[in-house]
C-alpha cells in the first residue's frame, strides 16, 4: 500500500501533536484543533477518490471475501485499510451490512465515510486533549483521559455524524433501508471495537490448556436483548416474532406491522428511529497478547449456520492466509444448505485480520472434532 501512503505526504507528521508553549490558554488549543480538523477534512476528498484502500481480494495481514446470497443485489461490503491515517502502526476494519431496498447503497455510503470521519475526529480530539493539558500521559496509569476515552468519544460523534449526513443525502433513500456497521482500529497492540447492529467479531486465541479457543468480542443487538428491549418498548415501539419465524424477534412501529427490523441498532431506517432504533455504537477495547492470533469479523449470514468455535477452526486450518476469509463464507454455504434448506441465503462477507507476522501454522493448537470438506 505505499501508492497510497505516498498521497499523504506530510499527513501523518500532522499526527505529532506539538505542546503550545504560550499562555494562551483553551481558545489557543481550540483553534489548533480547529485547524488540524479542517486539514483532515482537506484528505477526505482524497479518501473518498481513492474509494477504500483494501476491500477485494487478500494479503499476509487481512483477508477479505464477500459472496452475493439468494435475496438479489449482494447488500454486504467490507473495507481493510493498512497504514490507516498513514500511521504505520494502525489499521481499520471494517463489515457492512445493508438491508432494505437501498440497502446496499447505504451499506456502501457508510463504508465510504465513517473512516475519514473516525480520523477527523480522532485527530481533532487527540489534538484538543493534548492542547488543553500539555502534560497529558495517554500511557500513564493515572491518566485523566485515556486512548480509550479518545478513540470512544471518535467512534460516538463519528456514528452520529454519519447518521445525520445519511438521513439528509439528497441521493440515497433510507427512511426504509440501512445498514450495520462493525469495525475495528488496531493501534499498535490494542484494538478499539466499534459495533452498530448484528455482525460479530470473534478472536481466536491459545487456552491455558494449549488448544485454539473463540472468545466472541462483541454483542449481536437483537431487539430481545434485555436492554434493547427496554429501550424499544419504552420509545413505544414493538418487539416479537412472525407466527413462521419462530426465534426471529424484529422491531415494529406502534401502530404498523412494519418495517419488522431483525435488530436493534443500525444506520438509516429513519421511520423507526423515534421507536427505539439508534446508531450508537458499543465500543470496548482489548490488548492484544501473544496468545491471540487473529480476529473474525462476518455480518450475521455467516453466524446463521457457523458457531464461533467452527469459525476459527476453519480459519487456523487454512494454510494459505489471503484464502482464509474466502474459505470460510464456503464452509458457510455448505452449512445453510444443509441446516436451512429452503431458506433463501443470505449474503456473506468475512475479513479475517491476523494479529502477527507469523505465518506458522495454527493447527496444532485445534481439536479436530469437527470434520470441514
Amino acid at each position: 500500500m505505499g501508492y497510497f501512503s505516498s498521497m499523504f505526504s506530510g499527513f501523518a507528521r500532522s499526527f505529532s501533536i506539538k505542546k503550545v508553549k504560550n499562555n494562551n490558554g483553551t481558545s489557543d488549543a481550540k483553534e489548533a484543533a480547529d485547524e488540524m480538523a479542517r486539514d483532515a477534512k482537506k484528505k477526505e476528498k482524497i479518501l473518498k477518490s481513492c474509494g477504500y484502500v483494501y476491500a477485494d481480494g487478500s494479503n499476509n495481514s487481512a483477508s477479505v471475501f464477500s459472496k452475493r446470497g439468494e435475496k438479489g443485489v449482494n447488500q454486504d461490503c467490507a473495507i481493510v485499510w493498512e497504514g490507516f491515517g498513514c500511521q504505520e502502526d494502525m489499521i481499520f476494519c471494517g463489515i457492512f451490512d445493508g438491508h432494505g431496498p437501498w440497502g446496499h447503497y447505504v451499506a456502501k455510503h457508510v463504508r465510504n465515510s465513517m473512516p475519514s470521519s473516525l480520523l477527523c475526529n480522532w485527530q481533532k480530539s487527540l489534538a484538543q486533549a493534548t492542547l488543553l493539558d500539555p502534560e497529558i500521559d495517554l500511557e500513564g496509569s493515572n491518566k485523566k483521559l485515556s486512548r480509550f476515552d479518545i478513540w470512544k468519544h471518535s467512534y460516538l460523534k463519528t456514528c452520529a455524524s454519519v447518521d445525520q449526513e445519511l438521513e439528509h443525502h439528497r441521493k440515497i433513500d433510507s427512511y426504509n433501508s440501512g445498514t450495520t456497521a462493525l469495525t475495528i482500529v488496531r493501534q499498535g497492540e490494542v484494538i478499539y471495537i466499534s459495533n452498530v447492529g448484528d455482525s460479530r467479531a470473534v478472536l481466536a486465541t491459545v487456552s491455558d490448556e494449549g488448544s485454539l479457543v473463540a472468545v466472541q468480542l462483541t454483542l449481536d443487538f437483537k431487539p430481545n436483548l434485555p436492554q434493547e428491549k427496554e429501550r424499544i418498548l419504552g420509545c413505544k415501539g414493538r418487539v416479537f416474532c412472525l407466527k413462521d419465524e419462530p426465534g426471529v424477534h424484529r422491531v415494529w412501529q406502534p401502530d404498523a406491522e412494519t418495517p419488522g427490523l431483525a435488530m436493534s441498532r443500525a444506520f438509516g431506517d429513519y421511520c423507526i428511529k423515534d421507536y427505539g432504533l439508534v446508531s450508537v455504537p458499543e465500543v470496548t477495547q482489548r490488548h492484544i497478547s501473544a496468545k491471540d492470533h487473529f480476529i473474525i469479523l462476518a455480518s450475521d449470514g455467516i453466524w446463521d449456520v457457523i458457531s464461533n468455535q467452527e469459525a476459527i477452526e476453519i480459519v487456523s486450518l487454512t494454510t494459505e492466509r489471503p484464502k482464509a476469509a474466502k474459505r470460510l463464507v464456503e464452509q458457510a454455504v455448505q452449512a445453510w444448505k444443509k441446516k436451512r434448506r429452503g431458506i433463501a441465503m443470505d449474503d456473506m462477507s468475512v475479513v479475517c485480520l491476523f494479529l502477527h507476522s507469523s505465518s506458522s501454522s495454527l493447527s496444532q493448537h485445534v481439536h479436530h472434532s469437527t470434520t470441514f470438506k
